[in-house]
């Protein structure tokens, strides 16, 4: 016996995305993680679905708006089809969780009637299924949530024999979601999943969530992924913005299609300067990555190397572009300024201008002092290099 469905996890549904400054592009991207349900249910049509399963952290946490969850459960309920949904670590289901909040319970019922949160740890048999649920009661479970499953002794036969599916939410073997910038806690062995000793024939699917990337770490065992991306990545392991469409059999190998679902892309790439000539190829590297879909896209870049005077200021009204136009821009790094020859002596060889001479020649002393000093004195020869054109020009 077979059966069909969606795997997806970590929605996280009501993140803050708090290090976006700008209040428009921030809202922009939180919408997005609710519009992303729409592409998901219309994969589940395209693969004939039967259900659709969350494998935690469907919230981001328990005090997300109520606007949120009311958008949230109109989106699930226009699925047409079961989502069930386990209690991850950030939507956990201890005391006063969103789960047991008296507007969500009223929400779901009235706009979701097709979402099912499964808080218990025991079988739960659909139609075509039947779903072992290892939901996690607290933020940090310091013992495996898959630990019952191994208690379980159900013959070959049990359940009319439909195809058994694990549904869990945590690190296997040390490799899990970690914390990304946006996190309060760092990353931690809490919730690990030992699913080595689960007998191999015992279930026919894995499916897991806590890992935002695409990836999986068994025969039969998967992590969908956030549907929609959410941080920079980490990684060339890390293949987020996809869900799964599965289809398992009962004793056999689970056939399992990777699906993309996100719009947004977050790119990150490092970028050394060796002259002032690789500006231009700064731009190009840029601009092949975002294909003018500015408003689509962040990025995060690392520089390094150095750049004269005025392609320094050069870069500094591009970054400047770039905060404008894209929907954030993380700039790490630690390139220079470092005057060109040519800049070098227009600014301290001006017979014309002694003062703007003498004062050049002494910022470029000071160019050789401390870290303070020196950056100041970047600053400063840069203002006097823009005020020295200025001039120029008006004469």
């Amino acid at each position: 016996m077979s059966t069909r469905f969606i795997h997806s996890a970590d929605w996280q549904l009501g993140k803050p995305f708090a290090r976006i400054d700008d209040v428009t592009k921030r809202t922009s991207v939180q919408k997005e993680r609710l519009q992303v349900i729409q592409r998901l249910g219309a994969f589940a049509r395209e693969h004939e679905a039967e259900f659709m399963l969350v494998a935690g952290d469907l919230f981001d946490s328990s005090s997300v708006d109520k606007a949120t969850v009311a958008y949230a459960c109109n989106a699930i309920g226009a699925l047409g089809m079961p989502v069930i949904v386990i209690p991850g670590n950030h939507d956990h289901a201890g005391p006063g969780s969103i789960w047991q909040q008296p507007f969500f319970q009223r929400e779901r019922a009235s706009l979701a009637p097709n979402l099912r949160v499964l808080t218990a740890s025991e079988p739960v048999e659909l139609d075509s299924a039947v779903v072992f649920p290892c939901p996690l009661l607290r933020r940090a479970e310091s013992a495996d949530p898959t630990t019952w499953l191994r208690a379980l002794n159900l013959p070959s036969d049990a359940f009319g024999g439909k195809p058994r599916i694990v549904l869990a939410h945590g690190t296997t073997q040390g490799f899990g979601s970690g914390a990304d910038e946006e996190d309060d806690d760092a990353a931690s062995v809490a919730n690990l999943l030992n699913l080595s000793r689960l007998a191999d024939d015992a279930f026919d699917y894995i499916a897991l969530g806590d890992w935002h990337g695409t990836k999986q770490v068994g025969a039969k065992a998967w992590y969908a992924g956030t549907p929609e991306i959410d941080r920079f990545p980490k990684g060339e392991s890390n293949n987020p913005g996809h869900c799964l469409a599965v289809v398992a059999t009962r004793g056999g190998e689970p056939d399992v299609q990777v699906c993309r679902t996100a719009r947004f892309e977050w790119h990150q790439f490092a970028f050394d300067f060796t002259d002032d000539a690789a500006l231009e190829r700064l731009y190009q590297e840029v601009e092949s990555r975002v294909k003018k879909h500015w408003d689509e896209n962040l990025l995060r870049l690392e520089l390094s190397g150095s750049l004269g005077i005025e392609a320094a200021a050069r870069l500094k009204e591009y970054l400047d572009s770039l905060e404008a136009r894209l929907l954030r821009v993380q700039v790490v790094g630690n390139y220079v300024m470092a005057p060109t020859e040519s800049e070098i002596t227009a600014l301290t060889q001006r017979v014309a201008d002694p003062l703007i001479a003498s004062v050049a020649g002494k910022l470029m002393v000071r160019l050789r002092g401390s870290a303070e000093e020196a950056a100041t004195a970047r600053v400063a020869l840069r203002e006097l290099h823009a005020a020295c054109n200025q001039i120029g020009n008006q004469r």
